[in-house]
């Protein structure tokens, strides 16, 4: 009986002595491999514009005339709201 619990001793004190170890040479990597990277990520996009918006096209509003004329058709929409609507799109 001594003998094993002079083994289980030993293994406790080699399981106990390789943790330290390995938990020291983790935080020593920690601080090697903190101090070599930037406290903070720059930003990919200082500096730059924003996009401009896209310029109205014209064949957008000739599209919006023919979906207005045709909700007017099917009559959702009343004479006065058409003609406020086609003014906005033709911008008068």
């Amino acid at each position: 009986m001594p003998g094993l619990l002079r083994g289980m001793a030993r293994t406790a004190v080699v399981a106990g002595t390789a943790t330290a170890v390995s938990n020291r040479v983790s935080r020593r990597q920690a601080q090697r491999w903190g101090a070599q990277e930037p406290a903070y990520q720059e930003d990919p996009y200082a500096g730059q514009a924003p996009p401009a918006p896209a310029p109205p096209a014209g064949g957008d509003r000739v599209q919006q005339l023919k979906d207005l004329a045709d909700l007017k058709a099917q009559g959702v929409l009343s004479d006065e709201e058409f003609a406020s609507e086609k003014a906005r799109i033709l911008g008068s």
